[in-house]
């Protein structure tokens, strides 16, 4: 796959080097816990039902899940009939998806070792996690057949538009955590309609689809998903971030009524390589 693996006890993290044709490594992390991410965010893969209908997949398709997790997605696939095949940079969600009867293989869709493999590729809340967009649809593009279709649904223009605003005052109040770096990529329609036009897909359909989505604790949300911006900072200093980041947020997404409501915003695609 390309990849070497290293585990950090300090952190409990898995930490895949890259290798590059001139042998230079390329830090790629990731680091989710199957089962704390489950527990607090089960949502990810109940709402992305919708998604799979627009898959439609067929009995006797090859299907590619970039971004499995633990396979919750890939299991409901293959009971209509496909066979799927899952790629994840999490060593220990891939763990959980094998342990689902899913195969599956750690590996990024920046470095995809497919050629004209798969009648689909398929990926829920992964993408925007990739800033290199154009590379990913590239290996996204070389691993489909011709006429193969590409089915995703990710973070789009305006997702979680309050909680990255919120990290971001949290980093310009205190100089001492450094800068911030925005881990997310959030494309609006025209833009990621643009990128696959130019890679060779005819996008059938393609739309922001606002999606209010209840979060038991937002700090939760921010163990489990804000280590991107938050893995240079000490923990004295990830305690600080999160209190401030609570505060802020409680005033934005926060209800006695409704408790603690994320502001997503989902990019739904269906697309064909031609």
């Amino acid at each position: 796959m390309g990849f070497d693996v290293r585990y950090d006890r300090t952190y409990g993290e898995y930490t895949y080097l890259k290798r590059e044709n001139n042998m230079k490594k390329i830090e790629e992390t990731n680091h989710w816990n199957p089962k704390t991410y489950n527990k607090h965010t089960a949502f990810v893969s109940q709402l992305a039902l919708p998604v799979v209908d627009l898959l439609n997949p067929k009995k006797g398709e090859q299907i590619l899940d970039v971004g499995c997790g633990d396979g919750t997605l890939a299991v409901e696939i293959e009971c209509r009939g496909a066979k799927v095949i899952g790629i994840d940079m999490s060593a220990e969600m891939v763990e959980a998806c094998r342990d689902n009867g899913i195969e599956t293989y750690v590996g990024s869709v920046t470095d995809l070792p497919y050629e004209d493999e798969f009648d689909v590729v398929f990926s829920n809340a992964t993408l925007h996690w990739v800033r290199d967009a154009r590379t990913a649809v590239q290996n996204i593009a070389k691993s489909l057949k011709v006429g193969g279709c590409f089915v995703c649904e990710f973070g789009g223009e305006g997702n979680a538009y309050y909680l990255v605003s919120a990290m971001q005052e949290v980093f310009a109040n205190h100089p001492e955590f450094g800068v911030f770096n925005n881990p997310w990529y959030f494309p609006g329609v025209k833009e990621y309609k643009k990128l696959l036009e130019s890679e060779g897909f005819d996008v059938e359909y393609i739309e922001i689809i606002p999606r209010p989505t209840p979060m038991d604790d937002i700090s939760h949300w921010l163990d489990i998903f804000a280590n991107g911006v938050t893995s240079h900072i000490s923990a004295e200093q990830f305690e600080v971030f999160k209190k401030e980041v609570t505060e802020i947020l409680k005033k934005k997404i926060y209800s006695e009524g409704k408790g603690w409501v994320l502001d997503y915003k989902r990019l739904r695609v269906k697309a064909y390589l031609l």
